[in-house]
Formats: structure tokens, sequence, C-alpha cells
């Protein structure tokens, strides 16, 4: 067996650089209490800070310097801590900085609330007298479209005070799915293997049959003995955010979740109303599923199995960057020449090591690179992780470079295009190149999985969540029977006719976290299919396609996120980008079939 390294045993050249953030721990211990210190200013504008355009430039200013400051200090003790999570230091300095961060917020409760105290006229006339307050605008903008729904000071640090219980539900359901469950055991290759939430989703995919189908009935059995319980999370987050919302001035908590991003619901209610017009797309891939494994019935634990086995060749990371590279050219040499700062300036942590946190991810802001962390395994799913997590960094990258500070974040609601766009053009160049047909099939077979899971899926558990928040507000209570029924028949809606409903799966709505983020999950959906119309249109040379894609992201967080996508050409209060979308998983579709046989 393969010795896991330690942090200390990984090459330097396969490390990131956090010196760029702070050269040692020392440093930062010196601007952490530098920080504390400063920040306690903020209550000096107490009172004061909306009197003239003078004060409320220099609050601005302030803020924005506090801000800037503790996210130096967060970014550099969160990607220490990841780096090796069992290391004490920097538990310390990850605990530190967010107990800094929540006293700011406290000590900062005031702001809102006086800020209402003057109109958005007057904030208006004050830019005229203080033009530098200008630099400000959009955020101020955007500040002001809350106004009806901001509280006195009073109400504001009351709320502020009791976050950490309103948290309780989500807190409580991940206590009790991550530490407390135990799901048994199951029979692999004659041997007895406990079941985990970690290792369902190798076992779902088995081509023992009888492995998957005791895993699946494993799995939602115990679910479903849990249901009362997961049922009271489960209501008491809506709970929370429908009285939230109505103690906010909000007409719902669909309109609440949605309005930090100023989208209407009507995107909402169009995304679930386009995909069920497309029904048919999603049953002729089960259909498929169903021939190609030879089944004479397709059960909701068939349907994750692989069509094809998956042996495509390892890569080293030199040869995933390589191909990275290659794979993004469509996207111009500028581009290019940016995106390799990432190799040369050492933005990526590649591989494993004792202790490091799993997954990937891109995390970066303004004074930082916009830095990524793998777990690199040469698997082609991590060739194109590698892809997905550098669309990530350079949007990150575009967005700092090209604005000022309060307005170089964009919003997590155009978070995943830049990553889908990478990852689909580089599926685009692996089946342009590749004259192995398995790796081919493989790469069609991952797209189908990716279309069927981002938009079919994940609309299923938006409109899931979005009809059991109306029917609480309707008045009805959310009891587990209630839930399991409404969610099976949803089920009976995106599976068709030609998949057997097994029972078990009305208890599956109890696995998903994503209930307890606040209408969070159509956000993955409009993101892949954003992504399918602005490569659709690169590669086809559309006019200005390119240029615009660019453009979109170079804005940050400079305009509303609708707005920015509407400078990439995609129109979130319409349809035909999501159609779009589902015709090419229709394409996909017809292309491995044709393959495969």
């Amino acid at each position: 067996m393969k010795k896991q390294l330690t942090r200390n045993e990984v090459d330097g050249n396969y490390k990131w650089d956090l010196t760029k953030i702070y050269e040692n721990d020392n440093l930062w211990e010196e601007d952490y209490h530098k920080v504390k210190e400063e920040m306690k200013k903020i209550t000096s504008f107490q009172g004061s800070f909306t009197k003239n355009a003078k004060n409320l430039y220099e609050f601005l200013v302030f803020e924005n310097e506090i801000d800037r400051k503790m996210s130096k200090l967060y970014y550099y003790a969160h990607l220490k801590h990841d780096e090796d999570t069992t290391n004490p230091i920097y538990q310390t300095l990850y605990g530190k900085i967010d107990d800094l961060m929540s006293e700011y917020a406290t000590l900062s409760s005031f702001t809102s609330p006086e800020m209402l105290q003057i109109n958005y006229e007057t904030v208006k006339e004050y830019m005229e007298e203080e033009p530098r307050l200008k630099e400000y605008a959009f955020n101020l903008e955007n500040f002001y479209r809350f106004e009806k729904h901001i509280l006195n000071t009073e109400s504001e640090e009351l709320l502020s005070n009791f976050s950490s219980s309103l948290s309780a539900p989500e807190e409580i359901y991940e206590s009790l799915t991550d530490s407390d469950m135990k799901f048994g055991h199951i029979t692999v290759n004659d041997e007895e293997v406990e079941l985990t939430e970690s290792n369902y989703s190798k076992y779902i995919k088995s081509y023992d049959r009888n492995v998957r189908k005791e895993a699946f009935t494993r799995i939602f059995e115990t679910y479903g003995g849990l249901k009362n319980t997961i049922a009271k999370t489960f209501k008491g987050n809506v709970d929370v955010l429908t009285s939230m919302a109505k103690v906010k001035h909000y007409n719902n908590s669909l309109e609440a979740s949605l309005y930090s991003d100023n989208i209407s619901e009507q995107v909402y209610h169009n995304l679930i109303d386009t995909v069920h017009q497309k029904m048919d797309v999603i049953y002729k891939y089960f259909n498929m599923k169903k021939e190609l494994l030879n089944l004479d019935e397709l059960h909701l634990y068939d349907i994750y199995t692989p069509l094809i086995e998956t042996k495509t060749k390892e890569y080293t990371f030199e040869e995933a960057k390589d191909i990275v590279l290659k794979a993004l050219a469509p996207l111009g040499e500028g581009y290019i020449k940016d995106l390799k700062q990432a190799f040369e300036q050492k933005w990526i942590d590649v591989y494993n090591n004792v202790g490091k946190r799993g997954g990937a991810y891109s995390s970066g802001f303004y004074d930082t690179y916009p830095y990524v962390l793998l777990n690199f395994e040469g698997t082609l799913n991590d060739v194109s992780t590698l892809a997905h997590e550098l669309g990530h960094s350079m949007h990150t990258y575009y967005s700092c470079k090209n604005n000022p500070y309060q307005t170089s974040s964009y919003k997590i609601f155009v978070a995943e295009v830049a990553s889908t766009v990478n990852e689909l053009l580089l599926n685009h160049y692996l089946l342009e190149t590749s004259k192995d047909k398995n790796e081919k099939l493989t790469i069609l077979n991952n797209l189908m999985e990716l279309y069927k899971s981002t938009i079919y899926r994940q609309v299923m558990f938006a409109e899931f969540e979005r009809d059991m928040h109306a029917k609480k507000e309707n008045g009805e209570v959310l009891t587990a029977d209630l839930l399991c029924n409404e969610y099976y028949e949803l089920n009976k809606k995106y599976f068709g006719d030609n998949v057997v409903l097994d029972d078990l799966i009305k208890y599956e709505w109890e696995r998903i976290p994503h209930f307890y983020y606040d209408f969070y999950v159509y956000k993955y959906a409009i993101g892949l299919s954003s992504a399918c119309h602005i490569v659709n249109n690169i590669l086809n040379h559309r006019e200005n396609a390119l240029e615009n894609y660019l453009k979109f992201l170079s804005l940050g967080g400079s305009d509303y996120p609708a707005n920015e996508l509407l400078v990439a050409g995609v129109d979130v209060t319409k349809s035909d980008f999501i159609i779009s979308a589902i015709d090419m998983f229709e394409k996909v579709i017809e292309e491995f079939y044709t393959l495969v046989k």
C-alpha cells in the first residue's frame, strides 16, 4: 500500500506559495493584533457618519480597509489550516480570525440601520458634493435596495445575537448525518463492509446489482428510521426562513433568498417550468440506460451504474497541465498567458498529504493569488477538476485585476459559470483529439451524468424546496409523512413510467444538505445552462462571443448577476439558454449510443 506523505515530505514544487500573503506566522499575529485594535474605531462613527458627505466617505473607506485586512488574515489562516487540518497552530489561527470576524459583526451592527436614517436621494446629493463617493456608487445603490428589509438598530443587534441559535437546525442536521448515523454492513465480494455516506457513492455505482441494491436499501432504511427527527430539523429550518422573511418584510422565503442577487422569483419558476417541458430527454437517457445495462426493469438503484467500465489512462500533473492549456486555447492567447501564472507562481497545491482537506476548491481574494487546492491522483476526473478550479481562479483573477476592492467579488450566482465553461471546453478538446474509443465513451458518459445531475436532479430539489416552503407559508404542517409523500410524487415526474420507483426513495430528501442552504441548488442548473450557451457561442465563432465572455469575467461584483450574464449573452429571464443546454444533453446521449453500438 502506498504510504501517505506528510506535509513536509511533499515536493515543494507541488505546493502553493502562501508566503505571498504572509512570510511567516509572526507577521500574521502582528496584523491580527493591529486589526483587533483598529476595528474598534468603527464605534466612533456611530451617530455621525451619515451627517455629511465627508463623514460618509471616511466611514466607507474605513469599512473597506478593515474588511480587506480581515480578509487577508482569514485567507492565510484558512489555507494554512486546509494544508493540514491536524496542525494545532493553524486550528488556532483559523479559530481566532473566525471569532474576530464575529466580534466585528457585532460591533458594526449599528451601521445598516443608521444608514437608513438618510434616504437614497440624500446619498446621491452627497455623491455630487464628494465625487470620491462615486467609487462606492454601485454598493450604495445595492444597499438601498434593502431599505425596507432592514430593521432598526436594536432589532438588528438582537437578530445578530440570535444568529447562532437560528442556524441550529442546520448544525443539528449536520451533526446527526455526519457523525451519529450508522448504516450497518453490506456484502461486497463475499466480505462484510461497513457502509458509510462516503463509500455509498462507490457502491451505488457497483456493477454487482446485489451490492448496489443492498447499499440503496441500507442507507434509505436508516434514513427512514430517523424520518421524524430529520423532519423536525427540516421544518425548523423552514420555520426560520419563513419567519425571517416575514420579519424582514418579504412576501415569502423564496423572495427573501433570491433578493441578495436581485433575481426575481420568475427566474426560479421559469427554470422549473422549462425543465418540465423537456422531460422527454431525461426519459430518453433512462431508456437507453435500461437497454445498455440489459435490464428488464430499471430501478432507482440502477441509475448511477456507469454504462461502460472507465479504464482511461493515468495522467501526470504535467500532462494534465498541458492538456488543460491546449483545451482552453479557444479562450484566446491573452487568457492562456494569464493562466500560465497559476503554474509559474505556484497558485496550486497539487497532491494529497496527511491531514489535508479533501476535495478541491479555488480560494483567494484581492490581496492574494486565487489559490487552488487539489488532491491530484492522476485520473481523468482529476484533469477535469484542474480545469474546473482554474476557471474559478481566472474569474477571481480578472475580477480583482479590473475592479476596485469594493466591487471585486462576484456573486455565487455566477460563480459556477467560468468553471463549467472550462470543463466543457476540456471535454470538447478530448473528444476531438482522443483516438481511444473507451476514453471517448467515458467522457460522453461523464457529460451525461453532469447534465442529468446538474440540471434535472438539482431542479427536482429546487422544486421540492420551493413547494415545501410554500406549503408552510400556506399554513400546512410539514410532517414527516407529508414530506415523504411529496418527495415520492416528485420523483414520479422526474423519472417517468419506465423507471421502477422504489418506495424507499421517499426518504431521499433527508440526505440532501443543500435544503439547509436557502434556495441554493437552482444556481447549479442556471450555471451549467449558461456555460453551455457561452461555449456553444465561442466554438461556433458567434460575433463578439469570446470578447463578451472575457468582459463578463472582468466584471467582478460591479453589477447585478443577471446583468453580468447578459454581457456574456445569457438572459436568465428567458428559456432559450436552458433549452439549448438540454439539447446539448440530448446530442451527447445520441453520440454515446451511436458510438457504443
